[in-house]
Order: C-alpha cells, then structure tokens, then sequence
C-alpha cells in the first residue's frame, strides 16, 4: 500500500518509522508544519519526524496551510496513493486534499471519540481525572474530529500518570492500530461507523492563567492539573514572592482548620499544604531560578516552616 504520513511532533514518530520498515507499506512522502524557533535563542530546529525521513530518502513537504498551496496538492496526486494518514499534524486539510488517496484519509486521535475532540484531548483527559481514554483511528472528515469510527483501543488512568507517560503509551500503540485499520479497510473487512454525534465533548486551550495553582481547590483537583500541565504547562506558585513550579504532587487526606496555601507539616516525603479540600504534598518542584529537585530538599535551604503560606500568583 502507498500512503502519505501527515505528522509534526514526536507522538507520531513510532508509527511513521513502524510504516517505513514495513514491508506492507511504501512512504510517498512526510507533510509536515515549518520548523520554528526554538525557545532558547530563537534558533531554527529541525524537527524530528523530518530527519528520520531525509534519512529515509522520503519526499518531504512543510507547507505553511495545505489547503492554500495548489503545488503540494498536484504533487500529493501524482503519488496516486491508497492512503493518507493523519497524526497530530496540526493543520486542517481541505476536501481536496481528503479525498486524494484511493481508499481515504486515516485521522489517529488521542481520544475515545466522541469524547475530546480538539486540539487537546490527552491533557485534558488527565486535567478532568477520567479513569479511562484510548485512540481512535477514524475517516477525516471536514468537521472537527467528527467521521467515521474505523478502530479504537482503550487506556487505563492510574491517578499517578501524567501527560508526558500518557503521550508515550499512545505513541506506543498507535502503529498496531494504524496498521490494522489500513489492512481492514483496503481489505474491506473493516466497516467504519458513525460517531454519536450529540455525545461529543470538546478541549479547550490552555490560558497563561490556567498554570497559576488556586489553593482553595481541592487536593484532587489541583492533583489532576499538575499531572495534565507536566513539563508541558508547568504549573506554579510563589514562596516569598519567587515563582515556584511544582512537577510532582500527592492529594493526603486532612482534617481542615488551616488556610488554603499554608504549610502543614514537612518531611522527607515532601511539603504538605492545606487546600480548599484536603492537602497536597509537594514531592518535587523547580524553584526559580534552580533546577529539579525534592520539595523537602528546597524546603531545608529556602528555610520553609510549618505555617508558612504559598502565594497566588
């Protein structure tokens, strides 16, 4: 079978590499979004789904908005291809473009669809404390996330998992579900069906002001938001007027009768602070300033104490 790999970040890695030592598969091409200045010095970096595919001798495409750019479009006919497949691309194909490749266009979804459609679904599905997600393997269509189901493949949430672990499991899985859905559709021993439409959630974009921590929530809540924003939106709150990010965190059970923010008691498992529900011990955290380290090993050098409080920002 002849496919187009549309993908930009890491997720997609395993499968597009899986579709390129397959010998099931022939990869036409990798489209992709433009590389764009790094954080750090605002230098161009490469990405790297397009290195394994130069290394590959794959044609690669970094089109600005696919929809608009008619060249790539008459390239991607030529191929004359039997699938296009979709992972975490980031741009919105045009019909055009869906309706190139013989047999249709494969979208994989971090989602149990209809659930968390968007832009959003892993961090969000941790962010909401769900037990439960999966991938959705599914026919593009021009609404949002909204065609037809092909295959999908639960997940198990423990309350500890947090975005990066969940991406990594994802990235895991999705070349066996990939691959079973491209087999079962140019077979046509796989039927897609409809989603239940009125059953559909949607994910929303993080806000600059979503990584402040509100302790008048509960433990479990503000829980679930560290885990959902790790590394990726740290979350944060300020000790003596210096920010704080806290990466690691565990909702305790407490009796309540201090304020929301203030210190409880210290450890050497960790700092643990009075919130609107119970309390959370801080296990890990990256002060202003300083690197990764326990919260109990910055709690002996920032001096902190029982009854000392945590800032908003």
């Amino acid at each position: 079978m002849k496919i187009v790999f549309f993908a930009t970040p890491d997720i997609a890695i395993e499968s597009f590499e899986y579709f390129i030592k397959s010998d099931d598969y022939e990869v036409c091409a990798l489209v992709t979004q433009p590389p764009k200045p790094s954080n750090r010095g605002k230098k161009i970096v490469e990405r790297k789904i397009k290195t394994i595919a130069r290394e590959n001798s794959i044609d690669v495409f970094e089109p600005q908005k696919i929809s608009k750019e008619p060249e790539i479009i008459e390239k991607l006919k030529q191929y004359e291809c039997d699938f296009f497949i979709t992972f975490a691309f980031g741009q919105i194909l045009s019909q055009e473009v869906i309706d190139i490749p013989k047999y249709g266009t494969i979208n994989l979804h971090a989602s149990l669809l209809p659930l968390y459609r968007g832009a959003n679904p892993i961090c969000e599905a941790i962010l909401n404390g769900e037990t439960k997600t999966g991938i959705t393997t599914m026919k593009t269509a021009l609404e949002l996330d909204a065609g037809d189901i092909c295959l999908q493949q639960e997940i198990d949430l423990d309350e500890e998992i947090n975005t990066p672990e969940l991406m990594q499991k994802i990235s895991n899985m999705s070349p066996k579900l990939l691959d079973e859905t491209l087999k079962g559709l140019y077979s046509g021993k796989l039927t897609p069906r409809e989603q239940e439409h009125t059953k559909a959630t949607f994910t929303k974009k993080i806000k600059k002001e979503d990584k402040n921590i509100n302790w008048e929530q509960g433990a479990k809540k503000i829980h679930d938001k560290i885990r959902a924003m790790h590394t990726i939106n740290t979350n944060h709150t300020k000790f003596n007027s210096k920010l704080v990010k806290i990466l690691k965190t565990k909702p305790v059970k407490c009796s309540q009768g201090k304020k929301c923010g203030e210190v409880i008691s210290i450890d050497k498992n960790g700092i643990c602070v009075c919130c609107g529900e119970d309390a959370l011990l801080l296990v890990s955290v990256k002060p202003e300033g300083k690197g990764e380290m326990s919260a109990y090993n910055w709690s002996l050098g920032a001096k902190i104490k029982t009854g000392d409080i945590f800032e908003q920002c």
